[in-house]
């Protein structure tokens, strides 16, 4: 789907909505009417320190209004943008400020849900689609912690060890399907059928968990990541029983 067909299943009333130098930013309405807060990366874009700063500004100002309102996070990128001039600046820094602010603004009472439609990869998509509470698909989406040539150049692990390894191991492969089975992305939404009402369904069962965050659990039930919930859940009960 195009991002103008996304727009319109997801607010057929039409919405503020504008794209901007590959930025996102404006407002629809939920299928009963209220607000719903849409900011993200389109045209497969690069986010370097400029496209980080004006997005967390974005979503500060969403903090600071009035409402509490979803945001909905819509990514089709590239990766971090690979320039001297970005990394010599602190691109780092810019990427977790912009995590933050989505993490604080989900504290706060902005549910957040993020929106896979088209490519991202590595800080982009940490920075962004990560950064949500619930992070949704539409088939097709390509997303991309870590490509298997870099993996190899960080790991020091030859290509074809990483290769064998992403067959069996889905945090070690790239794509769609692996990342559902991490417990990384929820669910694929249908395109057939109205996102307005897919979304609306997963921002209502996200205001029934208060906030929780069951990465971890989708990832262990999906055979994806099947020590996390466990780790997580040990943790908490010795973080319990030391206070």
């Amino acid at each position: 789907m195009t991002l103008a067909e996304i727009l319109a299943s997801l607010f057929p009333r039409g919405s503020s909505v504008v794209v901007e130098d590959g930025l996102i930013h404006g407002q629809g309405r939920r299928v009963d009417g209220s607000p719903l807060h849409v900011i993200g990366v389109c045209e497969r874009s690069a986010v370097g320190i400029d496209e980080a700063a004006k997005l967390a500004r974005h979503v500060l100002e969403i903090i600071a209004g009035e409402d509490s309102a979803p945001i909905l996070v819509l990514i089709d990128s590239d990766s971090q943008r690979m320039s001297k001039r970005d990394e010599m600046l602190g691109l780092n820094e810019f990427l977790a400020h912009l995590a933050k602010c989505l993490i604080l603004a989900d504290v706060l009472g902005h549910a957040t849900i993020g929106l896979l439609y088209g490519h991202t990869a590595a800080g982009a998509f940490i920075a962004t689609a990560l950064a949500t509470r619930t992070l949704l698909a539409l088939p097709g989406a390509e997303p991309v912690v870590m490509d298997l040539p870099s993996m190899a150049r960080v790991t020091k692990l030859p290509i074809e060890t990483l290769q064998a390894m992403a067959k069996t191991t889905p945090v070690f492969a790239p794509g769609l399907a692996n990342l559902a089975q991490t417990g990384a992305v929820a669910a694929t939404l249908d395109p057939q059928r109205s996102l307005a009402a897919q979304v609306e369904e997963i921002l209502v069962a996200n205001a029934r968990e208060a906030g929780k965050d069951e990465r971890d659990v989708l990832g262990k039930r999906r055979n994806g990541r099947t020590k996390a919930a466990d780790i997580a859940l040990r943790v908490q009960e010795l973080a319990r029983a030391s206070t």
